[in-house]
């Protein structure tokens, strides 16, 4: 059987991530994804409005135009995990294909959501709940697996199409997470089993993010001890105390709101994307909230719950909130620049529960959102956090159970690939023989 790869987003940067395997006349596409920063350089882009071939001109989502290359059907869109790297363009790319959206019941609602909210395409592809340890037909000859992996947001899998010539597995975005605040580990046995299986792994894609650490990356657990740590140290503090994190990171998300009422404060969600994920994770029974826990999305219902933050007294609260990376229109670059109602004094701890994505237009911004919170006198709790990405311990683990014949490096650019290079060459494999380093619109022929 043929089997050929296109390597259409996310392999020239973080996001944007898209990848099309053909096995014979059977094509699985995996992830549709956004780069957010293309758009953040840009002021008042809505992407809802905008046409397709204008985000592809302005680099925020994949030029899927190479697909026209693949001589077969899609069969299947199927997105990982529900970041907007990899779910973000769905809403513009995915009408063009007569194939359902395959994913994990979390995904595929944040997917709905994404749609709904599409202005410009109207995209009717079926939408398909499969959980983590479930397999599909594609075809007659092809099957889709998924295999539970742990990310820094709940529900992500690693999908496996099993072909006659060996396993393809996709493997973005995980870490190895053996004591998960939510769900359950990493399933490292069946990737050993996917390893000695039939003809084994034919090709493993990998998530290279960081790839030059050494060690391991933590598990949640971890960060769960240190935010632990640090809200209990300053229990005794009398005034404002904010939180923020990744909103689609609701394992950290649910930590907060427990520390919170240990140390006597009210947990308030506000901005958008807070109350969506966190919203529809309880919807889901993922979480399950104490029932005072408030979520405001919608600025005027943010803005009143501010005033009654500053009435009743900060000190009886914990705000968390969006704007970990500094976003402009985030609820905590609004209150940097005292545009809410929520008044910073000084000795104020602000809380960041996030590392910034290593960008320049999330690092300029993050810089910027701290440097005025710190101008109205906060103090700063920095990098409570551990990643949601494999690192050099990981990534030997990995090969070890997998054992595949082919590597692509995916979800970096050719610097960070390097240090992955160096590592999959450590253990005898060959850039250019079975290591392959690509660009987007590139496909690579695996079986003749």
């Amino acid at each position: 059987m043929e089997i050929e790869i296109a390597t259409i987003g996310g392999y020239e940067e973080v996001g944007r991530q898209m990848t099309a395997v053909r096995a014979g006349d059977d094509v699985v596409v995996f992830d549709m994804g956004l780069n957010l920063s293309q758009v953040l350089i840009h002021d008042n882009v809505e992407t809802e409005q905008m046409h397709s071939l204008d985000l592809i001109d302005m680099g925020a989502i994949p030029d899927d135009r190479v697909m026209s290359d693949l001589e077969g059907d899609v069969k299947a869109i199927v997105p990982t995990h529900g970041h907007l790297d990899h779910i973000g363009a769905i809403s513009k790319l995915a009408h063009r294909y007569d194939a359902p959206i395959v994913a994990t019941p979390f995904t595929i609602e944040l997917v709905r959501q994404q749609i709904e909210g599409e202005n410009k395409f109207n995209v009717n592809n079926d939408l398909v709940k499969m959980s983590a340890g479930e397999t599909m037909s594609i075809g007659e000859r092809v099957d889709l697996e998924f295999v539970n992996v742990t990310h820094s947001i709940i529900d992500a899998i690693n999908p496996v199409l099993h072909t006659p010539e060996g396993a393809i597995v996709y493997g973005l975005d995980k870490r190895m997470d053996h004591t998960p605040v939510i769900g359950d580990p990493i399933d490292m046995k069946r990737f050993r089993e996917i390893g000695r299986e039939g003809n084994g792994v034919l090709a493993y894609i990998e998530d290279c993010t960081n790839a030059g650490r050494k060690g391991r990356t933590p598990s949640e657990s971890v960060a769960r001890r240190h935010l632990r740590d640090v809200m209990t140290s300053i229990e005794d503090y009398d005034g404002g105390i904010v939180a923020t994190t990744f909103s689609s990171h609701i394992a950290r998300v649910t930590s907060l709101v427990e520390f919170a009422k240990d140390i006597g404060r009210q947990p308030v969600l506000l901005g958008r994307s807070m109350e969506k994920y966190s919203g529809t994770a309880e919807r889901l029974g993922f979480v399950d909230f104490p029932d005072d826990v408030g979520m405001y999305g919608h600025r005027k219902s943010v803005d009143r719950t501010f005033k009654r933050i500053m009435n009743e007294g900060k000190e009886d609260y914990l705000p968390i909130v969006t704007g970990h990376q500094g976003e402009p229109r985030a609820m905590l670059t609004r209150m940097g620049r005292g545009e809410t109602p929520f008044e910073l004094d000084d000795g104020d701890k602000v809380i960041f529960s996030a590392r910034v994505i290593p960008e320049p237009t999330n690092e300029g911004q993050r810089y910027q959102s701290e440097k005025l919170l710190k101008m109205q006198g906060a103090r700063i709790y920095d990098d409570i956090h551990v990643s949601g990405h494999l690192r050099e311990e990981g990534h030997y683990t990995m090969l070890q159970a997998l054992q595949p014949k082919h590597i692509i490096p995916a979800h970096q650019d050719l610097k960070g690939f390097s240090p992955y290079v160096d590592l999959a060459e450590s253990q005898g494999y060959a850039l250019g023989r079975d290591l392959h380093v690509t660009r987007n619109g590139n496909m690579i022929q695996l079986v003749d």
